[in-house]
């Protein structure tokens, strides 16, 4: 398969970076969960369970984003846990993070960190809002920036408070932007023998999907709201007996 012989050690966690290093794994890609028995996966902790009995390997919605993956359990807290850590990154291709800005950075295992140890090494994070800027800090899920980023208020009925969407929206949106800039980096890699690192910021990414909206802001200052069933691209259009 197309990834095959790639190997990556994913420590990010939830739905963003799971589903981004998910869909390598699909390709033949060799990759390798690091969590912690202290600090769980959320995605550990919710339902549906199979059996409906609750349980960190029993959750159907940790196993849909982490198909076709292996997993150890690490404390990075320990103070011999980075060290174990680096092992792993000295054996992958590509690093996975999906921490607060400055938490990889806490363990020694930062770009620049990890660089010294392997140099042509790929490493992504993917946080709220990136890095670096303002509001880098902001912890949330996707719940909230499809909020901040625009969707819930074009979402529902004119006459009523917006309606939102079914769940954290841009963690479906997201992934898709991270696996083939991931994709791109490899293809760099292979020719250039250089490393990357990439920052994704899932609020920028969500914002792609709402082109019309801002560029119809740009073009004719129109704001959109909410329509309903309608759209305004198409005619007749809505829901009919």
């Amino acid at each position: 398969m197309i990834f095959e012989g790639v190997k990556i050690a994913d420590f990010s966690w939830v739905a963003v970076g799971p589903r981004s290093t998910m869909y390598l794994a699909e390709l033949g890609a060799t990759v390798i969960r690091i969590e912690s028995t202290t600090h769980p996966d959320t995605l550990r902790t919710a339902g549906p369970f199979k059996d409906n009995k609750p349980g960190l390997n029993r959750s159907a919605f940790y196993a849909r984003y982490n198909l076709n993956k292996f997993s150890v359990t690490l404390n990075l807290n320990h103070p011999k846990g980075p060290e174990v850590a680096k092992r792993f990154v000295k054996w992958a291709d590509v690093v996975a993070d999906a921490f607060p800005p400055g938490v990889m950075k806490k363990w020694g295992l930062s770009y620049e960190d990890i660089r010294k140890i392997k140099p042509d090494i790929i490493m992504f994070s993917t946080n709220n809002q990136g890095q670096t800027g303002p509001h880098a800090s902001h912890p949330g899920y996707g719940v909230q920036l499809a909020s901040l980023s625009g969707f819930t208020y074009i979402t529902g009925w004119p006459d009523r408070d917006p309606a939102g969407l079914y769940g954290a929206y841009t963690d479906f949106i997201a992934p898709h932007f991270i696996a083939s800039a991931l994709s791109a980096a490899l293809i760099w890699r292979e020719k250039t023998g250089e490393g990357v690192y990439m920052d994704f910021s899932q609020y920028e990414c969500g914002i792609q999907f709402l082109g019309p909206v801002i560029l119809d802001w740009e073009a004719n200052r129109k704001i959109w709201t909410r329509m309903g069933n309608r759209v305004g691209y198409a005619c007749p259009h809505g829901a009919f007996r």
